[in-house]
């Protein structure tokens, strides 16, 4: 019976070369993509499709909103609870695996490639809050971690596996010319880690109540104003905003103005400060009483 590994995949360089590094040795490979308010599953899905792999999206919201309250492992330098959010993800695998018979779960992480959630302490404790740390392999820096299972076992051959670490790329690069794909320089990544975007949603985080998934996703949009101590809004700065802000304001309430081509605001809060709203509306219009 063929070995079968399901991988965390974000659609980077990394995660690419971890999956064909296994995949050579006849394993079969799946790939899962994360999506939240905070990052997307696009790039895992079209990079899954280059590598011609069988690919599901997972959902991660409701446990990543639980995070920002109180992350056990604390912060990074913004919002980004990279230690804590990475164990859920692997929890997660790890729970697929033992429903659908995987025999491993996998990353494209790298030994020292981020200072604060990828050095040797970090992945282990990485590892060990995610319930299955055994099952976890990390295909580019497995010789230089201690063994997993699936290496003790002979599922994965050890001496095939690689033994990079540090912040450069340069192998990773040779390795995706050796197996053959295509490949994207890495994206915007995590909203959690931009600081503009973090300073919006620290404000929607200090009043009660504010902070839900849709109005983490309409943050990414548009001028940001603290209209009073429960109340912030949302103006949109070009066409793209306004067509994000619209789409996905679901209930909040909106303005702009009928005949005249100006932004789109949104108001997240006491609905009566709607005046106070369209007073930067038209502001932002070139409008005048």
């Amino acid at each position: 019976m063929r070995v079968r590994a399901l991988g965390s995949f974000s659609g980077g360089l990394d995660g690419m070369v971890a999956a064909s590094v296994l995949r050579s040795q006849g394993i079969d490979v799946e790939l899962a993509t994360f999506e939240s308010p905070f990052f997307s599953s696009r790039e895992g899905k079209e990079a899954a499709s280059r590598l011609g792999l069988p690919w599901r999206e997972l959902d991660f919201t409701s446990e990543i909103m639980e995070l920002l309250g109180n992350p056990p492992s604390g912060f990074g330098k913004n919002l980004n609870p990279c230690i804590d959010c990475h164990a859920g993800m692997f929890g997660i695998l790890g729970r697929i695996a033992e429903e659908e018979g995987f025999d491993l779960i996998f990353s494209g992480e790298v030994l020292g490639q981020r200072p604060m959630s990828q050095n040797r302490n970090s992945l282990n404790r990485v590892a060990r809050l995610s319930g299955c740390g055994r099952l976890l392999l990390r295909p580019l820096s497995a010789r230089l971690l201690p063994e997993t299972e699936a290496e003790e076992k002979g599922l994965v051959d050890r001496s095939r596996l690689l033994d990079i670490s540090g912040r450069g790329r340069k192998r990773q690069v040779q390795l995706a010319e050796v197996f053959g794909f295509t490949y994207r320089n890495p994206g915007g990544g995590c909203l959690l880690t931009e600081p503009n975007y973090c300073s919006r949603l620290k404000v929607l985080m200090e009043i009660p109540g504010l902070l839900t998934p849709g109005r983490a996703r309409l943050a990414r949009y548009g001028r940001f104003f603290r209209l009073s101590s429960d109340t912030v809004c949302l103006v949109g700065r070009c066409e793209e905003d306004n067509t994000a802000l619209e789409s996905l304001a679901r209930g909040e309430p909106t303005f702009s103005l009928e005949d005249v081509p100006g932004p789109t605001g949104v108001l997240i809060g006491d609905p009566s400060m709607l005046p106070e709203l369209e007073v930067l509306v038209r502001k932002y219009a070139g409008v005048r009483d």
